[in-house]
C-alpha cells in the first residue's frame, strides 16, 4: 500500500520511511533537497536493503506533483513533512516560511482529490500553543499568538485543513500530529539529524560541539521562569515519533477516526530543561561540553511540554525511549559522521 511522504529525505521523514517499510507499506518520497542531503537515500538503502522511490521535486509544484501521482498509481495516503522548521530562521526570513510551509500544503490539498487520495497526516507542532497559560498542554489548550512565523505557519496550515474539511465536497480525512522536540537517531546510525550549516536545534549543536566541530555551545538565556532558568521542552526520540505517524496512517485507512480532522499531541509528557539535556548528554556520551550562557533568542517559548493522554488512550501511541538513550543515539550518529 503506497504512502506518499513529502520531505521524506528529511530528519523525521527519513525515519518515518523506515517505519513505513517495516510496517508493510510502500513509501514514495518527494523532496526538493533544499534542507536535506541525497546521502540520506543511501542510508535508507543500507537499513532497508533496497532502494526507496524518490522524486526530486518541490511539492509546491502542482504539475510535478500530478506527475508523481499519475506515475505512482494507487497511493492511499500522504504524510506531509515538507516545511522549513527553524524558529530563529523564520524570524529572519518570514516570507520564505509562509511561501513554503503554507504554499506546499495548499498545492497538496488541491492535487490530492484529483487522484482520489483521501488520507492526510499533517506534521504540526507544539508551537501552535504559543506561550501557554498552564502546563502540560492538552489538545484542548487554547492556541495563542505564535511566538514565531514558523509557529504561525503551523497554525495557518491547521486552520486551512479544518476549513477545507468543512467544505461539502471534501473527502479528505486528516490527522494533525502536534509534536514537540524530536532528537536522536536510528539505532543503525545510518540516518539521523543532518543540519545544513550551523544547527538551529539544540541536540545537533551539542553533538557537534562534543565532536570539536563547534568551539562552544551557547545556551540562549538562563533567566526564564523555570527551575534552572533555561528553556524547558519535551524531547521525543525520532523513531518513537516516526512510529506515531504509522499509527496515524493506519487509523485513517481503517476509518477509525471519530472526526474528519483529529488532533493529537505527540510527546513524552515530560519536560526537560536545556541544562538537564546538557548534563544528560555528558553522562550518555562521556564527553564534557564547553558551553556558555547567551542572551534569550527571539521567538523562543520559555517552557512547553505535552499532556500525552489522548495519544495513549485514543491513538494508541506511547513513547518508549528515555532522554539518556535518545542522546546516546544522537552521539552514536555524530560519531558515525566523523568516521
Amino acid at each position: 500500500m503506497k504512502i506518499l511522504v513529502t520531505g521524506g529525505a528529511g530528519y523525521i521523514g527519513s525515519h518515518t520511511v523506515v517505519e513505513l517499510v517495516q510496517a508493510g507499506y510502500e513509501p514514495i518520497i518527494v523532496d526538493n533537497f533544499n534542507n536535506s542531503k541525497e546521502s540520506v537515500l543511501t542510508g535508507l538503502r543500507d537499513i532497508l536493503g533496497r532502494e526507496v522511490p524518490c522524486y526530486h521535486i518541490d511539492c509546491g509544484d502542482a504539475s510535478a506533483l500530478r506527475e508523481v501521482f499519475q506515475k505512482e498509481s494507487d497511493i492511499k495516503g500522504v504524510i506531509h513533512f515538507a516545511a522549513y522548521k527553524a524558529v530563529g530562521e523564520s524570524v529572519q526570513k518570514p516570507l520564505m516560511y509562509f511561501q513554503n510551509n503554507v504554499g506546499s500544503l495548499l498545492t497538496l490539498l488541491e492535487v490530492m482529490p484529483e487522484f482520489g487520495i483521501e488520507n492526510l497526516v499533517f506534521s504540526s507542532s507544539c508551537t501552535v500553543y504559543g506561550i501557554p497559560d498552564a502546563l502540560p498542554v492538552t489538545e484542548d489548550t487554547p492556541t495563542k499568538p505564535a511566538s514565531s512565523p514558523y509557529g504561525r505557519t503551523k497554525q495557518m496550515c491547521e486552520d486551512i485543513i479544518h476549513d477545507v474539511s468543512a467544505a461539502p465536497s471534501n473527502k479528505v480525512h486528516s490527522i494533525l500530529l502536534r509534536y514537540f522536540n524530536p532528537i536522536g537517531a536510528h539505532s543503525s546510525a545510518k540516518i539521523g539529524e543532518l543540519p545544513l550549516g550551523v544547527p538551529n536545534n539544540l541536540v545537533p549543536f551539542i553533538t557537534q560541539t562534543a565532536a570539536g566541530l563547534r568551539d562552544k555551545l551557547t545556551i540562549f538565556g538562563d533567566t526564564y521562569d523555570t527551575p534552572d532558568g533555561t528553556n524547558i521542552r519535551d524531547y521525543i526520540h525520532v523513531v518513537d515519533l516516526a512510529k506515531a505517524h504509522i499509527t496515524a496512517v493506519q487509523r485513517l485507512l481503517d476509518r477509525k477516526a471519530s472526526e474528519v480532522v483529529e488532533t493529537f499531541n505527540v510527546g513524552t509528557g515530560k519536560g526537560n530543561s536545556v541544562l538537564e539535556v546538557v548534563k544528560t548528554f555528558e553522562q550518555a556520551s562521556g564527553q564534557k561540553l564547553n558551553y556558555v550562557i547567551g542572551p534569550p533568542r527571539a521567538g523562543d517559548v520559555p517552557a512547553i511540554y505535552a499532556d500525552a493522554t489522548k495519544s495513549a488512550e485514543v491513538l494508541g501511541f506511547k513513547t518508549e525511549t528515555s532522554l539518556f538513550d535518545s542522546l546516546a543515539s544522537a552521539w552514536k550518529w555524530q560519531e558515525s559522521l566523523g568516521k
